[in-house]
């Protein structure tokens, strides 16, 4: 029986599984992770707790022996890093998908961004990695000297984990996708957008497939060393992947710290949506289209701060609140299908009879709200969703998803498995193997409960009026703002 490592390392954990044939896990384990916030809109973390953090998670699977055919990775995606690889230490901190700090680096090139996203299928967005790499180089390798003799390496996370594991620079293709340095026709590295942004081609990883593998130069927990690394993805592709989400009028979100919401498609127009790589697997090159969020997960974090509560808690009083209250979490500007930085984050409708219930209400449904507006920019694009296939933390509330079934009038399936990114990496790497099929897969039964929209079309589109209005506030400038 083919068994896979699978390792989901995530903004606030690493977590590790053994996962057999039917996504069957026979053991699990996680390790937290902590962000800093240096500065406003800064957040980052320190590489090194990344890569422990696997060790972590893997050495709590336990000592027992196993017999591990492979390894499959998930990972965060537009998180980026620097290192030298004389040292083997990073060269600064990592900086988070989240980091807002190249905000300047984009409004540089802002006359670019029109061939960003028509070579890349990406806004220009600080989100993306490659301003926080030029960033990274300013700081560290100001006259790309490092970068051009190979000693200065830089990637994303992906990257990294590869290259502690197997001593060599890649990067899989919907991790690279995600730069906007990727020409996603060719999946090769555009010269003219490296130069525009100072990233030299040189210290840049070779893409390789979502199914590279390449053999481990060390050991990893109970997997020796040579054992194949048979599967790399993107979280949110990882998870798309395992709900099988090639299925048409299928569309994923994910709730997470952020959100990201997928849907397989070859669309080449899609406003306010991203064209990316879903993953380079059995059957090719998939595409798809993704919305991101930046904040859905944290800002309910960020609220049961502020109350004092848990998130059950933080449910339970959402029960009680009035839909009167809308909070627009923009803390670092707002994502897709809006991709406005200069957003602030606002709540809006208070008045003295405003209770800790209808902040609670706000939170939650702007979660709702946000992943509606991207799932309608997304029908736009061609691809309507009958299904959404929901997965994350913040699934676990059955207010938050009853809201979204309303909110957005399609099924909203919900997976049992808490596991899915982890779980999509191992059913790539068991292809890899050959253990199994995609058609397989195909029939796999997949535990998962749903919630069907219990209010009209007309009363979803009357409750998003409100929201949208919100937005509208909170879009304007700063220099607009008395």
């Amino acid at each position: 029986m083919t068994t896979v490592l699978a390792v989901d390392q995530g903004t606030q954990s690493t977590k590790a599984l053994l996962v057999g044939r039917d996504h069957s896990v026979s053991r699990r384990a996680v390790a937290g992770l902590e962000r800093d916030f240096p500065r406003p809109g800064w957040v980052e973390q320190d590489a090194e707790a990344i890569w422990d953090s696997v060790l972590t998670a893997v050495a709590g699977l336990g000592d027992a022996e196993v017999e591990v055919d492979a390894i499959a990775l998930a990972t965060q995606r537009e998180t980026v890093l620097a290192w030298d690889t004389t040292t083997g230490r990073p060269l600064g901190p990592a900086l988070s998908w989240q980091d807002q700090r190249a905000v300047e680096v984009c409004e540089r090139l802002a006359d670019l961004a029109d061939v960003v996203a028509e070579t890349t299928g990406l806004l220009l967005d600080p989100m993306f990695s490659a301003a926080k790499i030029a960033w990274l180089l300013d700081a560290y390798d100001p006259a790309r000297a490092g970068c051009r003799s190979g000693r200065v390496k830089v990637g994303t996370i992906d990257s990294w984990l590869l290259w502690r594991l197997t001593g060599r620079h890649l990067s899989e293709a919907g991790n690279a996708s995600r730069t906007s340095l990727l020409d996603i026709a060719s999946l090769s590295w555009d010269p003219g957008l490296c130069e525009a942004f100072g990233v030299p081609v040189e210290c840049l990883p070779e893409v390789v497939s979502s199914m590279p593998m390449v053999p481990t130069t060390r050991a990893l927990g109970p997997v020796p060393a040579g054992t194949p690394v048979a599967a790399v993805l993107g979280d949110s592709h990882a998870a798309l992947f395992a709900n099988a989400g090639w299925r048409p009028g299928s569309v994923k979100a994910s709730y997470g710290t952020g959100s990201s919401i997928m849907a397989v498609s070859h669309a080449t127009e899609a406003a306010g949506l991203c064209r990316t790589v879903a993953w380079d697997g059995p059957d090719g090159v998939t595409r798809a289209l993704e919305g991101n969020i930046r904040s859905s997960g944290a800002t309910l974090t960020w609220l049961c701060g502020l109350l004092g509560v848990s998130a059950p808690e933080l449910s339970a009083l959402a029960a009680t609140g009035s839909p009167a209250v809308h909070l627009v979490p923009a803390f670092g500007g707002l994502g897709a299908p809006h991709w406005d930085s200069q957003a602030v984050g606002l709540l809006d409708g208070l008045d003295m009879g405003t209770s800790r219930g209808d902040l609670a209400r706000a939170a939650l449904e702007s979660v709702a709200f946000q992943v509606s507006d991207v799932l309608e920019a997304v029908a736009a694009a061609g691809t309507p969703a009958t299904i959404v296939l929901a997965d994350g933390g913040a699934t676990a509330s059955d207010l938050l998803m009853q809201w979204q079934a309303d909110l957005a009038q399609a099924t909203v399936v919900v997976s049992d498995e808490p596991e899915l990114s982890a779980l999509g990496a191992a059913d790539l790497a068991g292809l890899a193997l050959g253990s199994w099929s995609v058609a397989d897969l195909e029939t796999m039964d997949r535990p998962r409960h749903e919630f069907t929209p219990a209010v009209s079309a007309a009363d979803a589109v009357s409750a998003r009026d409100g929201w949208t209005l919100a937005v509208s506030r909170s879009r304007l400038t700063r220099k607009e703002r008395p």
